[in-house]
């Protein structure tokens, strides 16, 4: 019979403890209130700002759109045929961009910028984030 020591349990213990990850992710989630003709109509995603991705629980990636103030109208970067009402969906906190390089001359991508001409390889570029000038108003401009 296997005889364990108290000291011993004791060490395990405070082993695991200092390998515990403390880390907490808070992840902003909503759900599919409606979907159809590519659009997804979904509550709860609160803090959403307009070009972000959001990623639907079975892998399909959107991009949120038009913000309501109890919904939020997504377009569907995929098929989204697993995408049913109820479904969970996951804020990314990244806004849609597309990276720019010379990799992509003449390859052919989808809406995420990845290769679908079957010549393999994923494709590296730099983002540039480029600030766009707010329109002009003329209403307001003094004469």
């Amino acid at each position: 019979m296997v005889t364990i020591r108290a000291d011993e349990i004791s060490n395990i213990i405070r082993e695991r403890i200092e390998q515990y990850n403390r880390e907490v992710k808070i992840v902003n989630t909503g759900t599919v209130l409606q979907v159809g003709d590519d659009i997804a109509r979904i509550h709860g995603l609160d803090e959403v700002m307009v070009g972000e991705l959001v990623e639907f629980e079975e892998g399909t990636i959107g991009i949120a759109l038009n913000l309501e103030s109890n919904n939020v109208g997504v377009v569907l970067m995929g098929d989204g045929l697993l995408i049913q009402e109820g479904s969970s969906v996951k804020e990314t906190g990244r806004i849609a961009q597309i990276p720019v390089s010379e990799a992509y001359l003449g390859r052919v991508v989808n809406t995420l910028a990845k290769p679908i001409d079957g010549r393999g390889g994923g494709l590296w570029g730099i983002v540039h984030e480029q600030a766009v000038p707010a329109p002009v108003n003329k209403a307001n401009q003094i004469l």
